[in-house]
């Protein structure tokens, strides 16, 4: 009798298992369905979705002249915000600028609150390990900005490495690193701030000044031209800047290394370069 009412109970159980299998119910179905949608987003190119999006979101950090900076107004403007705003025209979308803390930039895009880094970011292995570049829209390395007593006579930054040139720079930057480097012969002098070490070369007090082309390029347009003094614009060492996508998208990059090739051969490139690089009239209008 015990065993009757065994073999009834495990018939009873399998009954009702059997019974639950058959019933088709929504709560199972919809997950599928979320899973398929979320796995054909992560099939779509970050190019697919900001089109779908209709609106192209950018991470920098606004502190970097000329390339990202606030002007009084409150709106971020500069080299790269131009930049990327032809991109959107190019895109057909809105943009959107989501200014960040530059520790957090990268981190920012792996967890997608942008699609791509555009905001002086050099290009290096390091980061490459984490991020894709596009190929780099701009060198910004070091360049050389001549006295005007030496104006003529200097026509090369290789001439620099001689006895007679004294050659300033800031301290513990990748300009003081190249002068030392490149420059041994020279006589060397650091300065505490950028600005104090260019002075030194307005005043004819040193031959040049070795610092980064965006610093350079500044100072010059502000008060070095009209003092007579020459600017040696192309940097001699190579530090690229490059936009920053997530890894994985090779239709995105397609796009951005195309897109950075037709504007440098139609114009536009060279247009916004002279606004921010070429004049110093924006200078003005900045915080």
């Amino acid at each position: 009798m015990k065993r009757l009412i065994a073999l009834a109970a495990v018939l009873s159980t399998l009954i009702f298992l059997f019974a639950c299998s058959q019933q088709p119910t929504n709560k199972a179905e919809a997950p599928k369905e979320d899973i398929n949608v979320r796995l054909e987003l992560q099939k779509m190119s970050t190019l697919e979705k900001i089109v779908q999006r209709g609106t192209l979101r950018v991470g920098l950090e606004a502190g970097y002249m000329p390339f990202e900076m606030t002007d009084k107004k409150g709106n971020v403007v500069g080299f790269d915000i131009d930049m990327v705003t032809e991109m959107a025209k190019a895109m057909g979308v809105k943009l959107e600028i989501v200014n960040t803390a530059w520790d957090g930039i990268i981190p920012g895009l792996l967890s997608d609150k942008y699609d791509l880094i555009a905001s002086g970011m050099t290009v290096n292995q390091e980061r490459n390990l984490k991020v894709n570049f596009a190929i780099p829209y701009i060198v910004v390395g070091q360049t050389a900005l001549i006295s005007k007593e030496y104006a003529d006579e200097i026509t090369s930054w290789k001439q620099l490495n001689d006895a007679k040139y004294v050659i300033t720079s800031k301290l513990g930057t990748t300009g003081e690193q190249a002068a030392k480097r490149l420059f041994p012969k020279a006589q060397y002098k650091s300065f505490e701030m950028e600005d104090q070490a260019m002075l030194e070369t307005l005043n004819g007090k040193a031959a040049a000044t070795v610092y980064d082309l965006p610093m350079t390029s500044i100072f010059y347009a502000q008060r070095g031209k009209d003092a007579g003094m020459k600017l040696l614009k192309d940097p001699f060492t190579y530090e690229p800047l490059g936009w920053a996508i997530n890894k994985g998208d090779p239709d995105f990059l397609n796009w951005l290394n195309n897109f950075l090739t037709q504007i440098k051969n139609d114009g536009r490139y060279d247009r916004i370069y002279d606004k921010w690089f070429g004049s110093d009239a924006w200078y003005a209008e900045i915080q």
